[in-house]
């Protein structure tokens, strides 16, 4: 009998339909749909930063602060309740979930215009009171988002998800560049806000097979969807704490222009991160829910494997970022940007030290335990806090920033009380994370020594 060729790996991983196959291809298209995203996104910066001034970088910085805050403090839980539920296929529950989107989208929109006043007076900038009530727009629009998107992400389908994500990223650039040139002010960055919400919904509706979203909302889904959700919306408030009080803080030590350009060099050093968190959220949540002991399909040598991947394709890339980040600056940005080369260097330091508590996150949504997450993600934004302003008061942005990195640190051991309740503590992969994260922060420290030393002395 004739021998049969067996198939390579690549054939198998892009052919066959068995778990690890499918997260290796979202995963994989997730990371390169999101490096091309923040790809487009440098491009789109460097060509701003080219026509607008500092100043509407920082304007647009504070205006982004309280967008994504208001997004963070009213999540409802319905992107993770679809991804894990039994019922997340069920056109009912997804009615529901849908409903609850938009009614928040509205609710969100009508918040931008009442807080708008009150925030141009915190910061002492009149033109917020203008420019929060129109991006506010952006979030009744993303309210429409439809479930379809969701529930591609639970069926560890990525990839079309992530092609159309990339078009209406590019639709929106275009479109800021044009009225960035046209109208030579800030109003150009707050309107393509607006657009980029407009452009993503209607390809989503356009392009993505299955549901038709309906406005209708059943009590008994209604009622799981809040009762899981009330710790997701707990969980957002200080999820925005982690992501966005650093911007909040040093926006009360700052000028604009300084603003502005801290925001060029928090876009480069946070994109690793972010990279590694939309891999991961996207994936490992359907992950943990097809391998969980509940199914017959558990493995946890699997889930091991692909948890070290994510985590060490993180690590080695926010590595590169600690290490050349005054390089890439440089390259990139002409002189108004030099100092944001070493923000980007101690940016990326941060956020390695708290790697490895991600992958643990994920999983407690997975099993149903917001509660949990919210208990590990509220500490974390308390210890973030303290230490990041005690960082600014001492040594300004460059204290700030290293209080960040020793705050995700310590809040890790709550990672681990975590993932011991769900039987998912991996001490290999927490060892190995982390010890590469001291090790990488260690050699960018030593490389950039001298300037790291003038930038702690300056208290800018």
């Amino acid at each position: 009998m004739a021998n049969v060729a067996k198939p390579s790996l690549i054939e198998r991983l892009t052919s066959e339909d068995g778990i690890g196959a499918r997260v290796v291809r979202s995963s994989a298209s997730i990371a390169l749909g999101n490096g091309a995203s923040q790809a487009l996104r440098l491009v789109s910066n460097l060509i701003l930063s080219r026509i607008l001034f500092p100043e509407a970088f920082g304007l647009m910085a504070l205006v982004t602060v309280f967008i994504t805050g208001l997004q963070m403090l009213s999540d409802a839980g319905t992107s993770p309740s679809i991804m894990r539920h039994e019922r997340g296929d069920n056109s009912r529950f997804l009615n529901t979930a849908w409903s609850i989107q938009v009614l928040r989208g509205v609710f969100l929109c009508l918040v931008t215009i009442a807080i708008a006043p009150l925030v141009a007076a915190l910061y002492d900038e009149p033109l917020l009171a203008q420019l929060l009530p129109v991006a506010g727009f952006s979030l009744l629009i993303t309210g429409l988002t439809p479930t379809r998107y969701e529930t591609y992400l639970r069926h560890l389908r990525a990839v079309r998800v992530t092609v159309l994500d990339l078009v209406s990223q590019a639709i929106n650039i275009a479109a800021v560049v044009v009225l960035a040139w046209w109208l030579q002010s800030v109003w150009a960055l707050v309107f393509g806000t607006i657009l980029g919400a407009a452009a993503r919904v209607t390809v989503l509706h356009a392009f993505l097979d299955g549901h038709v979203d309906q406005f209708r909302i059943n009590r008994e889904d209604a009622a799981e969807i809040i009762t899981f959700g009330r710790w997701i919306f707990l969980s957002s408030i200080s999820g925005f704490i982690v992501l966005q009080g650093d911007k909040a803080i040093l926006g009360a030590y700052l000028s604009l222009a300084a603003l502005g350009i801290y925001n060029i060099g928090y876009f480069m050093g946070i994109f690793a991160a972010q990279l590694t968190d939309a891999v991961q959220a996207k994936v490992l949540i359907p992950l943990y829910r097809e391998t969980s002991v509940a199914t017959s399909n558990y493995d946890v040598p699997v889930v091991r494997r692909l948890r070290l991947l994510l985590s060490g394709a993180g690590l080695a890339l926010l590595g590169l970022f600690a290490l050349g980040g005054t390089v890439i600056i440089e390259v990139l940005y002409d002189p108004r940007y030099a100092s944001a080369g070493l923000i980007v260097v101690l940016i990326a330091c941060a956020q390695m030290m708290g790697l490895a508590s991600k992958v643990y996150d994920q999983a407690a949504l997975a099993y149903g335990d917001s509660r949990g997450f919210f208990i590990v993600v509220a500490a974390r934004a308390m210890v973030q806090t303290t230490l990041l302003w005690v960082g600014a008061e001492i040594f300004g942005v460059a204290g700030a920033l290293v209080g960040q990195g020793l705050a995700l640190l310590a809040a890790h051991v709550g990672s681990i009380i975590l993932a011991r309740k769900h039987n998912c503590w991996d001490p290999l992969h927490d060892c190995l994370i982390i010890g590469g994260a001291f090790a990488l922060s260690a050699g960018a420290v030593f490389v950039h020594r001298d300037s790291l030393i003038a930038f702690l002395a300056s208290g800018v």
